[in-house]
């Protein structure tokens, strides 16, 4: 007989791990991306993250009505495997195992690193910040594979250390603009004009980073009390909350700093605007939050990453399942599969830095692997929507049909908006995607856990 988890969260304690999971380096990294994007115009920045929001919300919602249906199993990928069969679900995995979770992590390493770069004064492009971000990856493996305890500690310490910046920024700075007036300048200043479509377009792209991770909050469904009324809940109250406090940081960073000055600046930007709010030592403390947010973020990475192989094996799936399948007794760790994530982790982080050279190494191959993994994704979930609506006939029509529509569309407007940001670079990672896929084919497959 299968063990059942015990039921041991409520509604508020899993809204805050929505919130946790997803809040991060995203929303600081991507800011100054998605001013760029649009010219310097604020108000069609606010629109992308709506955007982003909104495909979030709904796609979230859409996978929190699969929970409460599928209440036996966690994550994406048994709900890939309810609605698409284990074979759809192992590829899903393979991708997440191999590309999607340690190309995120790379590049969380190297956000991580710039901002370490920018508080010392040191060159974000060179030398320098590749060896911190090579630092920062070895770490979080290292306290992730031998300490997990400690890696959990840190992970909730975290998520209340990088609400701080964004909270304060968002009040204070909002506030300041005001009275200063440099908000109503920056709401009505264009510093470059662009093509209002294409714009839009390529910062709802920049937005799905900052976003992503709340999918991970499903698989708490096993352990939520009355999990078929607060799982929804949760996960619409909490990515809605996601939404609301980055468009507010947004907002308050408009107040703080010019459009032109933050996106000349990027992450010196952000923390001069840190700095103009709350005073030279005072926004130096902030900024020293804004990096262990960006540490946190890849802890929780780093968590999944080096699970990804085990996640196959415990299927009995994927290369050698047998020895990735194995556990330390000491660390309760799959070892096995925590060496073989960070290798993974490593290999996409030497890629991401040989990808954004001004002469990149990898010529038509060379893509921004930040955001195009992630997009990936949505369209992955297109057939499993479509797959739930023709399959859950039990449902609420709205439930059934209006909800998985909205996202099906949301899914939909991310992959047209990252060809008109990315254009050829999509085919680029189409193939190689195509190529890790194809190696993931000649691996077993696993039997079917979900009837």
């Amino acid at each position: 007989m299968e063990s059942q988890l015990e039921k041991k969260y409520g509604l508020i304690t899993a809204m805050c791990m929505v919130v946790g999971i997803v809040v991060g380096s995203g929303v600081f990294f991507k800011a100054e991306k998605v001013l760029n994007c649009t010219g310097g115009n604020l108000p069609l920045g606010i629109l992308a993250w709506i955007i982003g929001g909104v495909i979030m919300i709904s796609c979230a919602f859409t996978f929190a009505v699969m929970a409460t249906r599928y209440q036996y199993v966690n994550g994406v990928v048994d709900y890939a495997e309810a609605t698409m069969g284990h074979k759809y679900a192992y590829f899903l995995g393979w991708f997440m195992a191999v590309v999607y979770t340690p190309a995120i992590t790379s590049v969380l390493a190297w956000v991580s690193a710039r901002y370490t770069c920018v508080l010392f004064g040191w060159d974000i492009v060179g030398g320098q910040c590749m060896v911190i971000a090579c630092f920062y990856l070895v770490t979080s493996y290292s306290v992730n594979a031998l300490a997990p305890f400690i890696a959990g500690k840190f992970q909730v310490a975290t998520t209340i250390i990088k609400l701080i910046p964004l909270f304060l920024m968002a009040i204070v700075g909002t506030i300041v603009g005001l009275k200063t007036g440099m908000t109503v300048e920056n709401f009505t200043t264009v510093v470059v004009p662009v093509d209002t479509k294409t714009a839009l377009f390529t910062a709802v792209v920049a937005t799905a980073f900052a976003y992503e991770g709340w999918i991970i909050a499903t698989s708490i469904n096993a352990e939520l009390k009355e999990s078929k009324k607060n799982l929804p809940i949760a996960l619409i109250g909490g990515t809605f909350i996601i939404m609301l406090v980055y468009i507010l940081y947004y907002v308050g960073l408009a107040g703080a700093v010019t459009n032109e000055t933050l996106m000349a600046g990027g992450e010196a930007g952000a923390k001069l605007a840190f700095e103009n709010i709350f005073t030279s030592v005072g926004g130096t403390l902030l900024f020293i939050f804004v990096i262990i947010s960006c540490l946190g973020t890849l802890n929780g990475l780093m968590v999944g990453c080096t699970r990804g192989i085990y996640s196959l094996a415990a299927r009995k799936a994927g290369p050698k399942a047998e020895v990735f399948a194995r556990v330390d007794p000491s660390t309760n760790m799959p070892t096995n599969s925590a060496v073989a994530g960070v290798f993974l982790a490593a290999l996409w982080l030497l890629y991401f830095y040989g990808a954004n050279l001004t002469d990149p190494w990898f010529g038509f191959f060379s893509f921004d692997s930040s955001e195009l993994p992630i997009v990936t994704l949505y369209l992955i979930y297109i057939p499993i929507f479509i797959a739930m609506m023709k399959k859950e006939k039990g449902l609420h029509p709205v439930k059934r049909f209006v909800v998985p529509f909205i996202a099906l569309c949301g899914c939909v407007f991310m992959v047209i908006a990252a060809y008109f940001a990315h254009g050829k670079a999509v085919f680029a990672f189409l193939i190689l995607t195509a190529v890790v896929l194809a190696i993931g084919a000649c691996f077993p497959k696993g039997e079917a856990r979900v009837e």
